[in-house]
């Protein structure tokens, strides 16, 4: 259902409207987080008596984005208005608005050295692959899935993205192929530990022949084998939580969590940013940095220091 405002401007703003979402955005993470961004800002334009998506004027963004500003984080306030500058770019272009009214909105100043991203130390991460019961099909899933994320710094959306074809041999070594963000398509070799943990899941649960399957599934009410619907975001995320408290975990963690836990441990072992970004997939060394906690060591040591 259309927001009141966007339907209240008329068929062809509507039409528009739907195309920003359907034809402009093809990543489905950047979709959905750019729909409740815009969505959020257009039902506070309605509750302040705008009646009309082509009546909303700079004053409105900007009083939209202070009050966002003191009530969330300043990333937050961030992405909201790149949402809302994106959509009446779109809106400009298609003739259904003049001007961007976002355009002369300047957001919060915000200046990040260091990720927020929760990361284990390497003996908490191999304590949590080792707590996994592999003598199941969904324990093997897990480890998989787990050892993916941490061996080869990949984003959970890329991996729940596999195919079972995605997992290949290549001069004789393990190799696995992702589809990251921007259509990326990033391709690495399986360190030991992970080829080890994809042979025992691909050849244990009987997918190794369905290479055109997901390679991540859901396991079946009462059967507890797998499926072939492809495992959702959502549910990798409910698996690591119970892992975590099972393997008695007690950093708070999600899925990105691996990403930075591989890459600091690639780091510390006297691997290079350079490298490490190349591994990640990331466009600049800027990037990686965020996920690079070496120096917390370093912090806690001095903090030692204070001994009273």
């Amino acid at each position: 259902m259309l927001p009141s405002v966007v339907s209240a401007a008329g068929e062809r703003a509507s039409i528009r409207f739907l195309e920003f979402f359907t034809a402009q955005i093809r990543n489905p993470n950047t979709r959905r987080a750019y729909g409740r961004a815009i969505g959020e800002f257009l039902a506070w334009c309605e509750a302040h008596g705008v009646a009309s998506i082509v009546a909303v004027q700079p004053l409105h963004v900007a009083a939209y984005i202070e009050e966002l500003t003191g009530e969330r984080s300043a990333p937050t306030a961030k992405q909201r208005l790149a949402a809302i500058r994106m959509l009446f770019d779109w809106l400009v272009v298609g003739q259904v608005v003049s001007i961007n009214p976002a355009a002369s909105v300047r957001g919060p100043s915000h200046s990040v050295r260091r990720g927020k991203t929760p990361v284990l130390d390497p003996d908490e991460a191999r304590q949590l692959l080792d707590a996994i019961d592999v003598s199941t099909s969904v324990g093997l899933r897990d480890r998989a899935l787990i050892g993916l994320m941490v061996y080869s710094f990949a984003r959970v959306g890329a991996a729940l993205g596999m195919k079972v074809e995605d997992v290949y041999v290549q001069n004789r070594r393990l190799w696995v192929r992702l589809n990251e963000k921007g259509g990326k398509r990033h391709e690495m070799p399986c360190h030991h530990n992970l080829e080890a943990y994809l042979h025992a899941y691909l050849e244990g649960c009987g997918i190794a022949e369905d290479r055109k399957g997901p390679l991540f599934r859901t396991i079946g009410r009462g059967t507890r084998e797998l499926t072939t619907t492809p495992l959702p975001q959502a549910n990798a995320y409910a698996m690591i939580q119970r892992r975590a408290v099972a393997a008695g975990i007690g950093t708070k963690i999600g899925n990105h969590t691996f990403r930075a836990t591989g890459i600091t441990a690639y780091l510390k072992n006297g691997g290079t940013l350079e490298r490490a970004a190349a591994m990640a997939n990331h466009a600049s060394t800027r990037t990686t940095q965020l996920y690079d906690r070496r120096s917390d060591e370093v912090t806690l040591d001095e903090v030692e220091r204070v001994q009273i």
